[in-house]
């Protein structure tokens, strides 16, 4: 829970605030823009909440947060944002919220489909989540793209039976997954499923192409809305920049229509503008 004593002297005054406990994880800004920015190194409140929307959005973020730094100076039910969660984000492809701090903040994501559910990376393991999974029909398989961001993947094999996938380069985080990527060839879970080995953040890095529209990259890649482009993570690359750089060529091979970052801001454009974005951001890398 947000301690008030600890709030960030950044914070503009009023109901929300961020307090030190922040971990710079960028979960509140993406989710609420409108409310939450970055100064000194991590999040505070720019402006206060004017609408109901923006409201709304603010604490869905306090609810996402992964270190519980967002807070209310009054006490606000909280039951009308936690509905939000698991959030489509178009058709049958959802937003879990529920933020871990042990993969820093990542996004993950659910794909309800006919033939089983599918969660990339994992958030939080929250009950009343998981209840809302299970009505959306389970999981059938549980999809880490890296290392980092496996979080409470041993609670939702537990409770829901679901096949954990991961490259066997980096198997050793989770050496019991039932399922294991191997080499860099590109492998179809089904017909409308592609799993796409992409090292370079780690060794063992993938990333999950769904009906060849939504492109869920874990810490691969992500957009810049500032800039307008497409950016790789140069400062965390763990394992080889030169492998991830040959690694987003690869990518190119492909069209899609949604790049669903694991952090960073996710972007939904035409093909076109994102091969464009795409060839750019290869272009950047390639000059170290």
């Amino acid at each position: 829970m947000a301690n008030i004593l600890k709030k960030r002297n950044e914070n503009l005054e009023g109901e929300f605030y961020v307090d030190t406990t922040c971990i710079d994880c960028e979960t509140c800004r993406v989710l609420a823009p409108a409310t939450f920015s970055e100064k000194n190194g991590a999040s505070y409140v720019w402006k206060q909440p004017t609408s109901e929307t923006e409201t709304l959005e603010a604490l869905r973020a306090l609810i996402a947060c992964p270190t519980a730094s967002i807070g209310t100076k009054d006490r606000i039910d909280l039951q009308s944002a936690k509905d939000t969660f698991p959030s489509r984000i178009q058709d049958e492809v959802y937003y879990c919220g529920y933020h871990s701090k042990e993969s820093y903040g990542a996004f993950s994501y659910l794909i309800v489909r006919p033939d089983g559910n599918i969660l990339i990376d994992s958030p939080r393991f929250v009950s009343s989540l998981a209840e809302k999974i299970e009505k959306l029909g389970g999981i059938r398989y549980h999809f880490l793209t890296h290392r980092d961001d496996i979080a409470d993947h041993e609670k939702f094999r537990k409770t829901f039976g679901c096949e954990r996938i991961i490259h066997e380069g980096d198997q050793s985080a989770v050496p019991s997954a039932e399922m294991i990527l191997k080499g860099n060839s590109p492998w179809d879970l089904a017909q409308d499923i592609k799993l796409i080995p992409t090292p370079g953040h780690t060794r063992g890095h993938a990333v999950l192409l769904y009906q060849n529209r939504f492109l869920f990259t874990g810490d691969h890649l992500a957009y810049d809305p500032v800039q307008n482009q497409l950016i790789a993570f140069r400062n965390v690359c763990w394992y080889s920049w030169n492998e991830q750089t040959n690694s987003m060529k690869r990518l190119k091979e492909y069209s899609f229509e949604w790049i669903l970052p694991g952090h960073g801001y996710p972007i939904h454009s035409d093909r076109n503008r994102i091969r464009t974005l795409l060839a750019n951001c290869v272009s950047w890398m390639e000059k170290g």
